[in-house]
């Protein structure tokens, strides 16, 4: 069992911060790639899609290092309802961060399409081409991103409650690497 640490590591807190960066741009990315039809979409997509395989290499990483490192304790004013919510919540943040490239994959594999990450290294399809498991995997893929958009925006919720008014450390634990 891994030894309970009072801060997130210099690591684990370049990966959040990361992801949390790279996450926000694929939003806004994936948001504005399917509102247009102007040229911009096609620079939109052929950046939606390496982004998202950086992504899914991070959150791999991310969860190898959670699992070797483990996570601060949250302190002992913080219920037991909040704390299993906490956990919950962010084993499901993880679920997703690892879902949605991966259903992003297979659906572009599904549409006929090359994952193209730089250049002309593409990634071998995860699927054979099918319309209907394209369409299948889309809709997914946007119902799943509006669940991460929501669960970010809880964690955002939760971190400020905790930055801002209870000031327990929990925050600052993943900002500074220490707890006041």
């Amino acid at each position: 069992m891994n030894r309970p640490h009072l801060h997130f590591s210099p690591v684990q807190r370049w990966l959040h911060w990361g992801m949390a960066i790279a996450m926000l741009t694929m939003l806004f990315i994936g948001v504005i790639m399917v509102s247009t039809l102007t040229q911009a979409h096609s620079t939109l997509i052929a950046l939606h899609r390496p982004l998202g395989i950086v992504i899914l290499a991070l959150v791999l990483l991310r969860i190898i290092v959670r699992i070797k490192r483990g996570s601060p304790p949250l302190p002992d004013s913080v219920p037991s309802m909040q704390q299993t919510v906490a956990k919950a919540s962010h084993l499901l943040l993880y679920a997703l961060m690892l879902a949605m490239p991966l259903i992003g994959w297979a659906m572009v594999s599904a549409g006929g399409y090359p994952v193209t990450l730089f250049g002309a290294y593409h990634l071998p399809p995860l699927v054979s081409a099918d319309a209907r498991l394209f369409a299948v995997l889309r809709a997914m893929h946007t119902w799943l991103a509006f669940a991460l958009f929501a669960l970010v925006i809880g964690h955002l919720a939760a971190a400020l409650m905790h930055g801002l008014i209870k000031r327990d450390g929990v925050f600052s634990s993943m900002a500074r690497g220490h707890r006041r």
